[in-house]
């Protein structure tokens, strides 16, 4: 059953409705011409039938009259019969002869042999006693037709009513048979004649039929094939756009780095130095004022938390070297600076991570797991982190959750201290990732991302 429906597939439309149509239509075809074919028959066989017994009827009826009042003929009646059928023009046509009485007897007979006897009566015998002509044709399949089925050739078997001249009364059915040679060979002219016709116009109507479809199809096939050049087009250039957003990913993730070594190297290392010089002053107190170490303190105390502001600056800037670690490696990175940055603890969970994954997905999932924990400290009091991390499916799935306040995610504003929420949403889906976020009042946070990355070694 599969093969059929392999090489019924693989078929075009034009051929899949060759195919249909023209069992369809040779079906019909078959139905119509049998159908004009009995159709003829019936009607030949009936007008030669009638106008057979007219002519029979004439010549024969005068003769049965006997049979008004009997079931048997006069010995004068029946000699009339016998020269009638024997050294006429009309024994010539006809090959045998029956006349019937009520319930099947047989009161005449050019077979002599069955005069007196009864035989099942049959339906055009029964039509004939209601009034009306009935025939068969070539059909000899009746217990007393086996004589004349023995003569190898088409007989046109036909019942007529017997009528009373005197009361016009059905008294006796005669049934002739004769040599229908020629009506079988008008009646295949005829059939053949008629098949041919409903041929042609069936072929015509395939062929038409096949015409419109091949348009139809070629249509079809056209826009099917420019509608797949468009998907093509579209593929390609959404390929060039995530590829874009990856080297946009590390090239923005490249000047974060840069801007925090600038700002440890820079003011951090200034800053560090003046702090030297301070307590080089305050270790030498000959050369300063008794009044000065009370400044000398505040400036210290001060260049220290601006030194302080700035190292978590840079920290929050510059991810650690990751590129040349693992996914969970350096996840669990992360999270330990968090922790000791915040002296929290956070719980974590991490199933059959990857150890290769592209580098702009790598540096997505490291800032969604900052932004979430750092937004997890603000709002969420704290040790109520949690990260869960796992691949199944071929898909990479992180969750971030908090048990804090939660908000109405609607109406929140974006967050100017980090990356939030859109930001996040836009470099994740910007690769071909997915985001999520489930929060309200009261029920905590939960962030969500998914990256579909194939079969990993």
């Amino acid at each position: 059953m599969s093969r059929v429906t392999n090489w019924w597939t693989s078929k075009n439309l034009v051929s899949q409705f060759a195919l249909i149509s023209s069992l369809v239509v040779v079906v019909g075809m078959l139905v119509i011409g049998s159908w004009v074919s009995r159709e003829i028959e019936n009607t030949v066989t009936h007008n030669a039938a009638v106008s057979t017994a007219l002519y029979i009827d004439s010549m024969v009826a005068p003769h049965l009259q006997d049979l008004s009042h009997s079931d048997t003929l006069s010995p004068l009646h029946q000699t009339a019969l016998n020269r009638l059928f024997e050294n006429s023009d009309l024994g010539k046509k006809i090959s045998s002869t029956k006349i019937w009485k009520e319930q099947g007897l047989i009161a005449y007979s050019s077979r002599k042999s069955i005069i007196g006897q009864r035989f099942p009566t049959t339906a055009n015998l029964n039509n004939a006693w209601s009034g009306a002509v009935s025939a068969e044709f070539d059909s000899l399949e009746d217990e007393e037709d086996a004589l004349e089925k023995t003569a190898g050739i088409p007989f046109l078997e036909i019942y007529s009513p017997i009528r009373s001249q005197s009361t016009g009364n059905v008294i006796a059915v005669a049934e002739f048979y004769t040599n229908a040679s020629s009506l079988k060979n008008d009646l295949y002219r005829a059939q053949s004649s008629a098949w041919m016709v409903v041929g042609l116009v069936t072929l015509s109507m395939i062929g038409l039929l096949s015409v419109i479809v091949l348009k139809g199809s070629r249509t079809i096939e056209s826009q099917r094939l420019s509608l797949q050049e468009r998907i093509d087009q579209l593929s390609s250039l959404r390929d060039r756009i995530e590829n874009s957003s990856r080297l946009s990913t590390e090239l923005n993730e490249r000047f974060l780095r840069r801007i925090g070594s600038d700002l440890h190297d820079g003011p951090a290392q200034l800053i560090g130095l003046a702090l030297l010089r301070l307590d080089a002053i305050n270790h030498s107190p000959a050369e300063q004022p008794s009044s000065g170490s009370s400044d000398v303190e505040v400036v210290r105390g001060a260049l220290n938390d601006a030194l302080n502001e700035i190292r978590n600056v840079s920290a929050g800037l510059v991810l650690p070297e990751l590129e040349t670690q693992t996914l969970e490696n350096g996840l669990r990175r992360i999270i330990s600076l968090h922790e000791q940055r915040t002296d929290t603890k956070v719980l974590k969970e991490f199933d059959n991570l990857p150890r290769t994954v592209n580098n702009s997905i790598k540096i997505s999932l490291y800032r969604l797991v900052q932004e979430g924990l750092n937004n997890a400290f603000r709002h969420a009091t704290g040790g109520q982190a949690k990260i869960t991390a796992g691949y199944s499916n071929e898909t990479i799935e992180i969750v971030v959750s908090d048990k804090g306040s939660g908000f109405d995610l609607e109406h929140q504003a974006v967050d100017g201290a980090g990356l939030g929420i859109p930001g996040l949403r836009e470099r994740i889906e910007s690769i071909g990732g997915s985001f999520a976020v489930s929060t309200s009042p009261g029920k905590g946070t939960t962030l969500t991302a998914r990256f579909v990355i194939g079969e990993t070694s």
